[in-house]
């Protein structure tokens, strides 16, 4: 197969995962604590044989994580934490501890606080939180103490990724901390809100414009191609 074709067919693959990646996020513009991603291109140079030119082809295994503040929406739930600046909620998974900005929770029959999809939320040593059942004046404050009844019963959690480059998307708004997370101090919390999605659907359908027109003028070559290829294949068959 021709070099240029390689090197297309390698761009044309990243541009594919690129659109099913931008897909993704304007399919997750309302969901709540979701973070944008992206993806990042490399440039990939494998040596020729008999010392000719190198051949360069794009990379596009990357993954980019948004990690800028959404909006807050005021929803009054006596449950529902947001996260003000940096930090994640941990909770606990079959996969072991996971980061996320959803700050949906609902108490167990045990008084556990749980995430929408049943995993446990954790305190800043690793224990889940729990509230006592049947108290109704159960209180956030800023720190992340919660109290019942004006006395303190636990503390929300809020950690750092050491390192925020090594997140892993493992599905819906939660992430995977390769490199670990520590508890973070300073953390601002608010009670009755949930963040909402960070991705801006304007700048998505804008940039999914641009990878589509980029995947056309792509295939327009490998088209032109072919054809060159059968040409010179009919040619020379003569």
């Amino acid at each position: 197969m021709d070099n240029a074709i390689y090197a297309t067919l390698s761009r044309q693959s990243g541009l594919m995962q690129e659109m099913r990646t931008v897909a993704n996020n304007i399919a997750n513009v309302s969901t709540t604590g979701f973070r944008r991603e992206g993806v990042i291109f490399s440039e990939y140079i494998s040596g020729l044989e008999d010392n000719g030119p190198s051949l360069s082809m794009a990379y596009a295994n990357g993954r980019n994580i948004d990690l800028q503040q959404g909006g807050l929406t005021q929803t009054g739930g006596r449950f529902d934490f947001a996260i003000e600046g940096e930090g994640f909620f941990m909770i606990e998974t079959p996969q072991g501890n996971q980061l996320t900005r959803a700050g949906s929770f609902i108490p167990s029959p045990e008084g556990e606080l749980l995430s929408p999809d049943g995993y446990r939320l954790l305190d800043p040593g690793g224990t889940p939180v729990a509230v006592p059942g049947g108290v109704q004046d159960i209180a956030l404050a800023s720190d992340g103490t919660l109290s019942a009844a004006g006395e303190p019963i636990a503390q929300v959690g809020v950690f750092l990724p050491s390192d925020p480059n090594e997140l892993t998307h493992v599905g819906g708004t939660r992430f995977a901390a390769e490199a670990g997370a520590e508890p973070m101090e300073g953390a601002t919390l608010l009670q009755g809100y949930l963040e909402d999605s960070n991705v801006n659907p304007v700048s998505e359908i804008s940039r999914m414009i641009e990878v589509q027109r980029a995947y056309e003028l792509g295939q327009k070559f490998l088209d032109r191609e072919d054809e060159r290829i059968r040409s010179v294949i009919s040619t020379l068959a003569r």
